[in-house]
């Protein structure tokens, strides 16, 4: 397994931080369920225990819809999701790319695969997929 590292992370108006480890080589992925299709975040997944939160736990709030399994985490000032726990796998997170310090969203993700949560495991007889890809070109100067 690749030697972790720690990244720092923090909600857009930096209320909320915090710390996860994770490989150097992360890969992200996006989803096309109901709320991450209207949220739009580029997620990076990772073990619960390897998620701590720092500063502004108190302005956490939490979102919880169908089967309340999933628990999507975000700061009550801002806005911004930060993280949630998984409904397919409740032991980990998914982080919010945008907001570990130093990650250029577009240069650093280019190419995700979009996940086919729309039609999720648990509803799905355990069949999960890929619904397809999201690309991003810059613009010519």
């Amino acid at each position: 397994m690749a030697p972790l590292q720690e990244r720092a992370c923090a909600c857009h108006c930096g209320g909320v931080h915090f710390t996860i480890r994770l490989p150097q080589d992360q890969t992200g992925i996006r989803c096309n369920c109901s709320i991450c299709s209207m949220k739009g975040a580029v997620m990076i997944g990772l073990p619960s225990d390897h998620l701590t939160v720092t500063q502004g736990e108190d302005l956490l709030r939490c979102y919880q819809f169908h089967s309340m399994t999933a628990k999507h985490w975000f700061c009550s000032r801002c806005g911004i999701h930060c993280f949630h726990q998984r409904r397919a796998t409740p032991d980990q997170f998914a982080v919010n790319a945008a907001c570990i310090t130093g990650v250029r969203l577009y240069e650093d993700f280019p190419d995700l695969a979009v996940a086919d949560g729309a039609h999720h495991p648990r509803d799905n007889d355990g069949k999960s997929g890929i619904a397809g890809r999201l690309r991003y070109e810059s613009a010519p100067e």
